[in-house]
């Protein structure tokens, strides 16, 4: 199987900003671009990911894609989200891929077990889905092979795809993680990843717990 992970990035400097309440611009950039290169380092080190494609407007992003080892591809000013993704999924099934992988740049904790794992329930015409905490937003999304579905991202895009799959008939294989769950959207997902990394095992992630405890505090 010739798989290809797709890694759509956001501008880095216009990244997370309902975490603006708590952190500096400054600090948000930081914690994006440390989160981009975690998923990158995680995906390419999995033998069975093919390779790994960034799409993004952001030149600064793709540039950390390259020095990474990833390909990439410019996206246009206007561009959304969902015609991004499938202009991507077009290019790589020119490099004959026959399955693709779609992972956001914001997973702190997502690691090489989850990858092999979404791999392991792929199979042909099936689609396998991680969803967030709340099995609102799509974490991850492994079709094979690629273009069964319209990608339907955004609130309540879990479901969507899911509903989507099964009309036409496809075989659908959920997954969950805790890992691949955690992403980091508003104040309160900080707390949860300031005690995972408060851990130990996350030293290239940076840590913000003043500014998160003063915002609790004021919420108080």
């Amino acid at each position: 199987m010739s798989l290809w992970a797709i890694v759509p990035v956001k501008p880095l400097k216009y990244a997370k900003s309902r975490l603006s309440p708590v952190l500096l611009p400054e600090q948000r950039y930081r914690l994006a671009e440390a989160m981009f290169r975690h998923v990158l380092t995680v995906t390419s080190s999995v033998s069975r990911v093919t390779g790994v494609l960034v799409i993004s407007r952001d030149t600064k992003a793709l540039a950390i894609a390259r020095e990474m080892g990833a390909k990439t591809l410019q996206e246009g000013v206007l561009s959304d989200l969902n015609p991004a993704l499938l202009r991507a999924t077009m290019v790589v099934e020119t490099w004959r891929a026959d399955a693709v992988l779609i992972l956001p740049a914001d997973l702190p904790f997502v690691n090489a077990d989850d990858i092999r794992d979404l791999v392991n329930l792929s199979e042909e015409r099936a689609l396998v889905i991680a969803g967030d905490h709340y099995n609102d937003g799509t974490n991850a999304l492994l079709m094979r092979p690629p273009g069964l579905i319209p990608y339907d991202y955004g609130p309540g895009s879990f479901q969507r795809h899911i509903d989507s799959a099964r009309e036409r008939g496809l075989a659908v294989r959920l997954l969950h993680s805790d890992r691949l769950a955690m992403d980091i959207d508003v104040p309160q997902d900080l707390e949860a990843y300031h005690r995972i990394l408060e851990a130990g095992q996350f030293g290239h992630l940076p840590a913000f717990p003043d500014q998160v405890t003063e915002e609790l505090r004021l919420r108080d």
